[in-house]
């Protein structure tokens, strides 16, 4: 009876959306007293956890972008202000992105970056040999393809989120970073906004109690965007959609989940000491989706996936419970909740930063003693920038100031340096491919959730039995004296690579062969790439002698 209710509901699925990803072929279920039960494969022979996963130094981490739309030409920006950094390759469907990214690199006096094109330019970059990190910020659809190709070919992989879009690529990316030992990054720089480091830092001190309950969220009205994001050429587009439009309407669940669950599962030291073990979603009909269709395309939209509002929670094994939202439809203000509920306190983050404490909550932490804390109310200017100030993390002393200089509040800037930071010290990253699937796999649990007339579903241990061998979320660093000298030598080969691209002039050199492509001039192009090859090579071997 289990395996008939089985197959009735997966057909039942696929017949909904046979095309909708947030709904792998490879996931198997079955019900179990009214619960849908989720399976874990078993980890393959031969294969070890990749927690606390560490790989050598990288003195210079080399890295090839793909996907320069809408996030990746930022990131590229950011990376040219990031010390004993090489930006080797630059890639993009279209070939013109790319270049306008190459322009972030002549600004900052690097040298020129490789530039690759079309539908498989991604698969040249990511066989060279001379690329160590595999950035990613294409379109939701490519973010999976291009990162197992990338660690197949022995690349560390940061993925834009979000980072997988159903079990099956989960599971995959898991077993290839625990085959392959190399790092597979979640680039969710909520994690490091300034508000939920500091509320990181006192729930890791108690001074809330034992969180029991926290929310999360992604409302943001994309009205003003949908028309902005790429059209793939390759994509059946018939109603010109655009591909994140198109993707609300074809998949049901939260799509968009980890801007809201990265922070709070930091928090609640999940797979850290606790782990998530159920989920129930919910969602409204698709009104404004729908109706944007129909004004876009002309014609009645029969069938919108996505829910205009999707509500999903979770309890975990030590029985807290976590309230996930997702709104990208209706007209409101921009707000991640970021909300967490202890026995001796309270943090909120919107609409306005605030924090509620027991008259209890700050014994015993070091952090200066208030008079008057009452939970009824939030705390006074004073009170709240004492304990800003006694919990302000250690990260957002480094690269704080310098972040606020980078755009977007800062903390894009930040979770790149400290990619770089652990990869340059050998380091374990901030986040793990486990926190990358269980932060993604609410669209496909929510979805079957849905389906099913939003019954309870089962939470996959990602790390297949090891969730509970470390002993709570911990940022790693290095040695003082280590980090300064790895500091120095990553200062040092930026010196020396602005120096060598200024001596041998290689900026001219790049110009010239553009000007000959476009001129079409077949002996001037031969010319001109002769001896911009020859000037970057003569350029690597100045800054190599300098590492």
């Amino acid at each position: 009876m289990k395996i008939k209710s089985f197959l009735m509901a997966a057909l039942a699925a696929f017949s909904l959306s046979a095309s909708a990803q947030s709904l792998s072929p490879g996931t198997k279920w079955h019900w179990d007293k009214g619960t849908i039960v989720v399976e874990t494969p078993e980890r393959p022979a031969g294969q070890q956890n990749v927690l606390g996963l560490t790989a050598p130094k990288l003195k210079t981490v080399r890295v090839g972008f793909v996907g320069l739309g809408m996030r990746g030409p930022w990131a590229v920006m950011r990376f040219c202000h990031i010390p004993g950094v090489e930006i080797v390759a630059l890639c993009d469907y279209e070939e013109a992105r790319a270049e306008k990214s190459q322009e972030y690199l002549r600004k900052q006096g690097l040298k020129p970056a490789d530039i690759y094109s079309g539908e498989k330019g991604y698969e040249a970059l990511c066989k060279r040999s001379d690329i160590d990190l595999v950035y990613i910020a294409a379109d939701w659809n490519h973010h999976f393809p291009v990162a197992k190709f990338a660690m197949e070919n022995g690349k560390h992989t940061a993925i834009e989120v979000p980072s997988a879009m159903n079990l099956d690529q989960c599971w995959s990316l898991i077993n290839l970073s625990e085959q392959t030992r190399k790092h597979c990054f979640i680039l969710e720089n909520c994690c490091y906004d300034y508000y939920e480091m500091n509320a990181l830092a006192m729930a890791q001190d108690g001074v809330f109690g034992d969180i029991i309950r926290a929310e999360g969220a992604y409302i943001h009205c994309l009205e003003d965007f949908w028309d902005a994001y790429w059209k793939d050429p390759a994509d059946n587009d018939k109603d010109n959609l655009h591909w994140r439009m198109k993707y609300n309407m074809e998949n049901r669940g939260d799509v968009y989940p980890t801007h809201g669950l990265g922070p709070v599962a930091q928090c609640l030291n999940i797979h850290r000491g606790d782990r998530f073990t159920t989920l129930v979603a919910m969602d409204t009909e698709s009104f404004v989706g729908k109706d944007w269709v129909k004004n876009k395309s002309g014609k009645e939209c029969k069938e919108f996936r996505n829910g205009d509002h999707t509500t999903t929670l979770m309890r975990t094994a030590k029985g807290k419970v976590v309230e996930i939202q997702h709104n990208v439809m209706t007209p409101q203000p921009y707000n991640r909740l970021f909300k967490l509920t202890g026995t001796k306190g309270y943090a909120t983050k919107y609409p306005t930063e605030e924090f509620a404490l027991s008259g209890e909550a700050l014994k015993g932490t070091g952090a200066p003693q208030m008079d008057n804390l009452n939970a009824h109310g939030f705390m006074n200017k004073e009170q709240k920038e004492a304990l800003i100030k006694k919990y302000y993390h250690p990260i957002l002393k480094k690269y704080g100031e310098l972040g606020r200089q980078m755009g977007h509040g800062g903390m894009d800037f930040i979770m790149d340096s400290r990619l770089v930071y652990c990869l340059q010290n050998g380091l374990p990253l901030d986040m793990d491919v486990y926190d990358l699937a269980e932060w993604c796999s609410l669209a496909e649990l929510g979805a079957l959730s849905m389906d099913n007339n939003c019954a309870a579903v089962t939470f996959p241990d990602f790390t297949r039995g090891f969730w509970n061998k470390q002993d709570g979320y911990k940022h790693q660093y290095a040695a003082p004296e280590a980090e300064a000298a790895t500091e120095a030598a990553a200062a040092a080969y930026t010196k020396s690579q602005k120096s060598a691209t200024a001596k041998f002039k290689l900026w001219n050199l790049y110009d010239a062969v553009a000007a000959a492509k476009k001129a079409n001039n077949a002996k001037a192009l031969k010319s001109a790439t002769a001896k911009y090859k020859k000037a970057v090579a003569a350029a690597k071997k100045a800054m190599n002698a300098r590492k």
